[in-house]
C-alpha cells in the first residue's frame, strides 16, 4: 500500500526486486492512503529491472484521458516498465460517496485508454487525441482488467490483455478465465492470448492458525465485489457457489480498515476460505499451492503484502519459493 512514510513503499519494492520479483504493483486509493502516482515515479527511479503499475487503478476517480497521458509518461520515466491493472473501482470510489463505474463506461475507457496511452489515436468526446511524444519504442503497455462477474469480464475478454483475479481459488479462477475468454472468442479475439494475473496474500510460516488471522481480512475485502454480483445477479445465477457462498455470513464492511489485518470485518472468514483464497503455510506448502495455480493456467501470482514481517516474506520467497519458478514471473 502507499502507506506513509512513502520511503517505506520504495525500500520493500527495492528488497522485492532483490529477491526477483519482476512486478511491483501499488493501490490506488487517494483517501485510503498517499496518492500513488507520484510514488510510482519515484519507484521507477529506485527499480531498473520490474514492471510497475495499479493492482488496481479505475476511470472514475482518474478522468481517463489524464491516466493515460499519466502512464505513457511513467513509461517514459521507466524505460518501458509500465503495466495498468485497472478495475471498475471499490474503494477509491465508494470511500467519496460513489457508485464504481457503469459497466458500458468502463468498457469505452478501457478502449481509449489501450490506444491513447500507447501512442494511437482516438476519438473521445468528439474530439480526436493522441499522444504523439508517447514513446512507441519502449513497447506496449498492456492493460489487465480486473473483475468477477460476467459482465466485467466481458469487457476483459473483448477489449483488455489479460484478467486480474484477486483470490487464488484454482475452481473460480478456471471459471473467471473460461467466462472472460468466451467473450473473447464471440468478439472474434484469441481467447488463448488473455493472460491470468492472479493476485492474493501469501505469508510464509509452519504457524497455519498464525497465517490465517493475519489474512481474514483479504476474503472480507473480495466479498465486496461479491455482494455487488449478487445485488445483480442473486443468488442463482451461473456464478460458481465457490464465490458467493462464503458471504452470507458477512455481516458490515468498514473502508478505515480496508486491506488491513485484524480488521474486525473480516471475523466471519472461516480458515477453510482463508486456505483456498490464499497462498499461506510452509515454503512446500506455497510452493504446491502456486503449483495447482499454474495447473490451471494462472501466468503471474501476485503476493499482496500486507501481512506483519513483509521484509521476510519477500526473503523466503527469495530463498524458497521463487527458485521453484524460476522459468516464471514473480
Amino acid at each position: 500500500m502507499p502507506d506513509p512514510p512513502y520511503t517505506r513503499f520504495l525500500d520493500l519494492l527495492e528488497l522485492a526486486e532483490r529477491n526477483g520479483f519482476s512486478t511491483g504493483w501499488t493501490y490506488d486509493s487517494h483517501v485510503l492512503w498517499q496518492e500513488s502516482i507520484p510514488l510510482l515515479a519515484l519507484a521507477a527511479d529506485r527499480t531498473s529491472t520490474m514492471k510497475l503499475g495499479h493492482f488496481v487503478t479505475n476511470p472514475g476517480t482518474r478522468e481517463p484521458t489524464v491516466l493515460a497521458s499519466t502512464y505513457a509518461t511513467l513509461h517514459d520515466i521507466s524505460g518501458g516498465r509500465m503495466v495498468m491493472g485497472i478495475g471498475r473501482g471499490d474503494s477509491a470510489r465508494r470511500v467519496i460517496g460513489l457508485q464504481p463505474v457503469k459497466v458500458a463506461e468502463f468498457e469505452e475507457a478501457c478502449k481509449m485508454i489501450k490506444q491513447l496511452m500507447n501512442g494511437h489515436g482516438v476519438a473521445w468526446n468528439g474530439k480526436g487525441l493522441e499522444l504523439a511524444w508517447a514513446r512507441k519504442d519502449y513497447g506496449e503497455i498492456p492493460l489487465y482488467v480486473a473483475g468477477y462477474g460476467p459482465k466485467a469480464l466481458g469487457v476483459a475478454g473483448r477489449v483488455s490483455d489479460g484478467v486480474i483475479i484477486q483470490l487464488a481459488d484454482p475452481v473460480i479462477i478456471e471459471w473467471i478465465m473460461s467466462t472472460a475468454r468466451k467473450a473473447a472468442e464471440d468478439s472474434g479475439r484469441d481467447p488463448d492470448a488473455l493472460k491470468c494475473i492472479v493476485g492474493a496474500p501469501s505469508k510464509v510460516s509452519d504457524d497455519l492458525t498464525a497465517c490465517r488471522d493475519e489474512v481474514r481480512w483479504f476474503p472480507a475485502m473480495v466479498s465486496n465485489h461479491v455482494m455487488d454480483l449478487i445485488d445483480r445477479y442473486g443468488w442463482d445465477s451461473d456464478i460458481p457457489s465457490e464465490l458467493t457462498d462464503f458471504v452470507k455470513a458477512r455481516k458490515f464492511y468498514d473502508y478505515k480498515d480496508h486491506s488491513r489485518v485484524g480488521a474486525a470485518h473480516g471475523e466471519f472468514v472461516t480458515d477453510e476460505i482463508c486456505d483456498r483464497f490464499c497462498v499461506i503455510g510452509s515454503a512446500a506448502q506455497c510452493v504446491e499451492k502456486l503449483r495447482a495455480l499454474e495447473d490451471v493456467g494462472v501466468d503471474e501470482f501476485n503476493v499482496y503484502l500486507m501481512t506483519s514481517a513483509q521484509e521476510e516474506t519477500l526473503d523466503l520467497y527469495g530463498r524458497h519459493v521463487l527458485p521453484h519458478f524460476a522459468a516464471a514471473s514473480a
